[in-house]
């Protein structure tokens, strides 16, 4: 064997121990299509919210001439279904794409590590979701889209230690959205779909790029390795 040849062995063994060294402190099987899916959910909610909004409410509101409380509270009703409908269908796609990448890699979904991962990104998400209801319950609008995406990037940065650290970055760009919502709070819509929908998109397509383009090809060379 040349000394080419055990070079080239001696990098795939290194290569092979820093995996299963990730794979034992980190979540590593979350799919970039997962964000790409929940990106797309997202848009179209704001699509459907956006005509909730003009339709339901300001339509009337003009023809009426005054403030109805009655269609009002309808379309807080309308919104809070729809935004229930997005997170469920981007959680149960993000749930689908990482169990299918979790299985081709040979890994349990649920181990000590994506149990870690989990509640440290649930901690702030409960928190915020405490914070976005107490402001419904006064009917202040004004600052839920920014909340949301503050908190949603809190989330993200927090569990970042037990994922891959790509999702820092996501993190780092929701919370800076939500900040400058702060400042146009009459976009909240716009820049939710931003957050949520554009950066999901591209964050998803990103990861994609990076880990699962060529994961088939180097998963299975990492098998016959370690056999």
């Amino acid at each position: 064997m040349s000394e080419q040849n055990q070079q080239q062995d001696t990098l795939q063994e290194v290569k092979d121990i820093r995996l299963m060294m990730e794979r034992s402190s980190r979540f590593i099987s979350l799919s970039g299509l997962s964000g790409v899916a929940a990106g797309f959910f997202a848009l179209a909610g704001a699509g459907i919210a956006r005509y909730f909004i003009f339709k339901n409410y300001y339509f009337r509101y003009n023809e009426l001439g005054n403030w109805d409380e009655h269609e009002f509270i309808k379309l807080k009703i309308q919104l809070i279904g729809l935004a229930a409908a997005v997170f469920a269908a981007a959680f149960l796609s993000a749930f689908y794409f990482t169990w299918k990448k979790s299985s081709k890699q040979g890994i349990s979904l649920w181990n000590h590590t994506s149990r870690r991962l989990f509640w440290n990104m649930i901690i702030p998400l409960v928190a915020g979701g405490v914070f976005i209801l107490g402001m419904l319950q006064y009917s202040d609008w004004r600052f839920i889209s920014p909340a949301c995406l503050i908190f949603y990037g809190l989330a993200l940065v927090n569990a970042s230690k037990y994922t891959l650290t790509d999702i820092r970055y996501l993190g780092y760009c929701e919370i800076v959205a939500g900040l400058i919502n702060m400042q146009w709070v009459g976009y909240g819509l716009y820049f939710w779909a931003l957050g949520f929908g554009a950066l999901h998109i591209i964050y998803g397509v990103i990861m994609w790029w990076k880990y699962e383009r060529n994961s088939g090809l180097f998963n299975k060379s990492f098998d016959e390795k370690r056999g």
